[in-house]
């Protein structure tokens, strides 16, 4: 005798059968989405900075870890001259993805700078500090003072020079008629400073920056506070929304703070690249970031603070949409 067979009603296997259809939509939807099946692969450049900076030393150990993150992706670094030359770099197909300043950012685009409206973010990282430093012994204690000093300002098209100018602005000085500008990075202005050619220098850069921890143990520095030109900066107008009043710890540079902190101007820095570059690999890209920070904020200490509850502020840019898919699948 043959056993009967389970009465399935016809309301169960529609309800089963629409149940794997939107199911099989929404894989379908996210593979489209992302690029379809194939992982990212092939050569990506990233635009860091000068060899002492921090840019450059975090994209080195990011691009450790994307090896582990995207085995198929060879991710190569290439040196620049700061935030602005970055950006000419990602929009003029030399790089694929950069960091750069928030004020950089917003400058390049009030500029109508080619490719400016194909910008997209992916994640706001760490904050740069503006830090002025000076022979231990100098007289100098405020910007106020670098008049007819030979003044370290920053390459050309670094976002170092940027801020540099508006902060010597805000100082009452003329960039081109009140200092003499040394427009050299921070590789080569310790040297410059050591060797009696300047008299200080300004960097922008995450907390510490190894060329100015290099440089206290070999000759004696001091940082100048620059709290006292807050509100005459922001007072220039719409760029300088992007600089926060803020402090460098006591222990970002031990030998130099003797255990105080030091006034300053904080700016957040971007991975940024365009609206041209494929989903899944800017879902990688995002998530590798994410997920590295605290690998990598071992040995730079600024990548410590990237952070998933911040990462999405990436002010003047929108998320590129590879990014945004990253952040909805970690939502909670």
């Amino acid at each position: 005798m043959v056993s009967a067979l389970p009465r399935i009603s016809g309301r169960r296997t529609l309800q089963v059968a629409c149940a794997a259809l939107v199911a099989l939509a929404l894989v379908a939807w996210w593979l489209l989405s992302m690029g379809g099946e194939r992982a990212p692969g092939g050569r990506v450049t990233l635009a860091t900075g000068v060899p002492t900076g921090v840019y450059a030393r975090y994209g080195e150990l990011l691009k450790q870890e994307l090896a582990r993150d995207m085995p198929d992706v060879d991710l190569r670094l290439t040196r620049s001259e700061g935030s602005i030359d970055n950006l000419r770099q990602l929009v003029s197909g030399h790089a694929e993805f950069t960091i750069a300043t928030a004020d950089a950012v917003s400058t390049y685009q009030a500029r109508h700078e080619p490719g400016a409206d194909r910008l997209r973010a992916c994640a706001r990282l760490y904050d740069d500090y503006m830090q002025l430093v000076v022979p231990k012994g100098s007289a100098v204690h405020s910007a106020k003072q670098l008049r007819r000093l030979r003044v370290g300002v920053g390459s050309d098209g670094s976002g170092v020079q940027l801020i540099t100018r508006r902060l010597l602005t805000a100082a009452g000085l003329d960039f081109d008629k009140d200092i003499q500008p040394v427009r050299v990075g921070i590789d080569r202005m310790p040297t410059l400073l050591r060797q009696g050619k300047l008299d200080a220098f300004f960097w922008s850069g995450g907390l510490p920056t190894t060329a100015v921890q290099r440089l206290a143990r070999q000759y004696p520095i001091r940082l100048v506070q620059l709290g006292d030109l807050s509100d005459a900066l922001h007072a220039q107008g719409e760029p300088t929304r992007y600089y926060r009043a803020a402090a460098m710890p006591a222990d970002a540079y031990p030998k130099v703070q003797n255990g105080q902190a030091v006034k300053t101007i904080a700016v957040a820095n971007l991975l940024v690249t365009t609206d041209r570059e494929d989903a899944a690999l800017t879902f990688g890209m995002t998530r590798t970031v994410i997920d590295s920070r605290d690998w990598i904020g071992r040995e730079v200490h600024a990548a410590q603070h990237v952070d998933l509850r911040t990462a999405v502020f990436t002010d003047p840019l929108p998320l590129h949409r590879g990014a945004r898919r990253y952040y909805l699948s970690v939502k909670p």
